[in-house]
């Protein structure tokens, strides 16, 4: 158990809803198997090809296509077959050769156009949230008012906000308090509350003041603002390579220079064999591009494009491709307790009767006394009386002769006053010291369990709460309520999933050791870190760390900053503050602290996608070469016809079968590319396992199909077979 003794607050959460997202079409939170089956917009939606289709012919500038050695390689072969088809007009073979490698140029460009194509979409739906404003900054003195243009304000003038003004630029709330409408940054239509001081000060530029006046201290310059960085992430203009792409771009471009020498020496061999006629650039440059991997050098930006963009759909914004990566790498997980693990309001879980009561008389006596409780706590007690019980639901309205005590943070108890049969009685419920003073206040006594059940239920983690009544037979506890912080259901699953994919989940909660031992039991995380001050989390996360492992978490809180600052992954809630948004690497637009588990499958998806495409794209190399290698040689070294197993018709409809199944596969894999290669939770060697059979295996399989098919197309062909 990690455990100290210094005391903190437990984290105060926000309690808007879950937001629809304007950014995306945005759905309940996923399971494991379910992450890779959303996505915005299909690659065949005639609309979406036809505005990509531009974006992908820009995409064929020889400056662009030089960041992608492998693609720049085809673009070259392209270039160099045309050239020679020109100066033989009559070489059908030349011509057909030049078509299908412009044609695998496009498709890779495609992809990528693609890719970005939906993050512009959704980058246009946010330009629209962008309004010139006019702003009401506060002179130094603080009492004077000067509108300027919004484009003006610099970082720390002080606004005005009232009932109808659209905040002018990101900053804090340092004085009043207001309802905000978000909806064109979150989508969510229910206004939120923004006021100085806590966890909730933060706002942005863009959102319109619904009420009450507010004054806020610009934090972020002009055209830096929030959404202005929304855009530039969502429609691609800010992404980076990371660094296992950049890596693999490495490894890419290392086998194409080997493969560029092993092509350009067979061409002596050629002319010493005798087979300098079968060994024309056109087939050189057409081998050159079926050897090199160009289906994952078509897709690499268009996996890493997606995986942001799989964030995006669930109103999550990765401040760098970097984040995303390491989300997939992680295997330390904190997360708070309330709200995140738990629902976050105590609920009414059990009555217990004390001094021979029956349970009916308990449960509906505290149901009656809960009446005027408008508290979630209360609210479940109701609700608990009903479905166990069989109770009515009651409404105050019903009890014309009674006389309400609404429940207070002063008084800590709530109940009724009524009269039945001409006789008086009393029903309270509160919290166990104030119950209990008000029986012996009246000249009751306490039964001798009472004590004992109420610290029986706060040892176990729960909180007590005791129901008493006065009458005629004077006053006394009828019973205890136990209320539990309630586990949202499914954690114990989710945590079990994690578990399988190798990662450690810590509970963090300024809880004390007891209650956070028994709500980590019933949850099911592997650790929990009690009573937690600010330090105590950055001290685990370095911990953690100082063992290799890379650590996510999520905090809304200034006091959170150098946390989120100091994990791996670093989740801020969009209703924190903006020292939390600055320090985090990710941003939740709906403010759902467990999105974090859903941030950690997408990160693996993208891997494993990455991985699972590599391993198809060099597996499938092989068959092309027993296509075109025998079809080169076979004239001089007939020996060589035996390794032509798929049984080609001829060497030229060899040579273009292999050419037109490399660019055709590539149109195949774009929409695995987009949405993602099927995850499960598995641990690292047996997916490592899965992915070498189904990819591998299917690697080296589907061209011989593929190349086979397209043959025998082309064999019908007069002039051709």
């Amino acid at each position: 158990m990690i455990n100290n003794s210094q005391k903190a607050a437990v984290k105060k959460q926000d309690s808007t809803p879950t937001a629809t997202g304007t950014l995306a079409p945005h759905q309940d939170a996923p399971t494991g198997h379910e992450t890779e089956g959303r996505v915005s917009g299909g690659l065949f939606d005639p609309k979406q090809l036809w505005k990509s289709l531009p974006d992908a012919f820009g995409k064929l500038d020889p400056r662009l296509m030089i960041k992608a050695p492998v693609m720049f390689v085809v673009l070259v072969g392209s270039v160099a077959t045309t050239l020679l088809a020109v100066k033989d007009p009559g070489d059908w073979f030349g011509w057909a050769i030049a078509a299908w490698l412009w044609l695998t140029v496009v498709f890779a460009s495609l992809a990528e156009a693609v890719a970005e194509g939906r993050g512009k979409a959704q980058a246009d739906t946010l330009r629209k949230a962008k309004t010139d404003t006019v702003a009401r900054r506060l002179s130094q003195d603080g009492k004077t008012e000067v509108e300027v243009p919004g484009t003006q304000l610099a970082i720390g003038n002080l606004v005005v906000c009232e009932a109808g003004d659209i905040i002018p630029g990101d900053g804090d709330v340092v004085e009043g308090v207001a309802s905000v409408d978000e909806s064109a940054i979150t989508g969510e239509s229910a206004p939120v509350i923004r006021e100085s001081g806590g966890d909730r000060s933060a706002v942005t530029g863009g959102t319109k003041v619904l009420s009450d006046r507010i004054v806020v201290k610009i934090t972020t310059k002009p055209g830096e603002t929030f959404i202005d960085r929304m855009i530039n992430l969502v429609e691609g203009a800010a992404r980076q390579k990371t660094p296992n792409e950049i890596a693999l771009n490495i490894l890419l471009a290392s086998l194409t220079i080997i493969f560029l020498l092993a092509v350009v020496t067979l061409k002596p061999f050629a002319i010493y064999a005798g087979a300098d006629r079968q060994t024309s650039l056109i087939v050189l440059t057409a081998l050159l591009v079926c050897l090199i991997p160009t289906t994952i050098g078509a897709l690499l930006s268009a996996i890493g494009i997606a995986g942001m963009d799989r964030l995006v759909q669930r109103n999550v914004l990765a401040m760098s491709g970097r984040a995303v990566e390491a989300a997939g790498d992680v295997s330390t997980l904190l997360l708070d307790k309330t709200g995140t693990i738990t629902l976050g309001n105590r609920h009414a879980a059990e009555f217990v009767p004390v001094g021979g009561v029956t349970e009916a008389a308990l449960a509906d006596a505290a149901q009656l006394s809960s009446l005027a409780d408008e508290t979630p706590e209360g609210r479940s007690i109701v609700v608990l009386a009903k479905e166990k019980y069989g109770l009515r639901e009651r409404h105050r309205g019903e009890l014309t002769q009674a006389e309400w005590v609404a429940f207070t943070a002063q008084t800590r108890m709530s109940g009724v006053d009524t009269t039945e049969h001409g006789a008086g009685r009393k029903v309270r419920k509160g919290a166990a010291g104030a119950v209990n003073a008000w029986v012996t206040e009246r000249g009751g006594e306490l039964a001798a369990d009472v004590h004992e059940l109420t610290d029986g239920i706060s040892h176990a983690g729960g909180t007590p709460l005791v129901v008493a009544v006065e009458d005629s037979h004077g006053a006394r506890v009828l019973g205890i309520i136990h209320l539990k912080d309630v586990v949202k259901e499914g954690m114990r699953e989710r945590f079990e999933e994690l578990r399988r994919m190798g990662i450690k989940t810590i509970m963090i909660t300024g809880d004390n050791p007891l209650t956070a031992k028994a709500i980590a039991d019933e949850a099911g995380v592997d650790d929990f870190l009690s009573e937690a001050a600010p330090e105590d989390k950055m001290a685990l996360i370095r911990r953690e760390q100082a063992g290799g492992k890379l650590v996510a978490m999520t905090g809304d809180g200034t006091n959170d900053a150098p946390a989120l600052a100091q994990a791996d992954v670093g989740v801020a809630m969009n209703t924190g503050t903006s020292a939390a948004k600055e320090a985090g690497n990710m941003v939740d637009l709906d403010s759902n602290p467990t999105k974090l588990i859903e941030i950690v499958q997408i990160g693996k998806q993208l891997l494993i996608t990455r991985g699972a495409l590599t391993t198809f794209s060099i597996a499938n190399d092989i068959a092309k070469y027993f296509a075109i290698i025998p079809a080169m040689f076979a004239v001089a070294y007939p020996s060589l016809d035996k390794l032509n197993i798929m049984g080609l018709a001829s060497p030229e409809s060899a040579i273009l079968s292999a050419v037109i199944f490399n660019a055709l596969i590539i149109v195949a894999l774009v929409p695995l590319a987009l949405r993602g290669v099927r995850y499960r939770p598995l641990s690292a060697d047996r997916m490592l396992r899965r992915n070498l059979g189904v990819y591998g295996l299917g690697g080296l399989i589907v061209p011989f199909i593929g190349i086979k098919l397209i043959d025998l197309l082309i064999s019908l062909i007069p002039g051709i077979g």
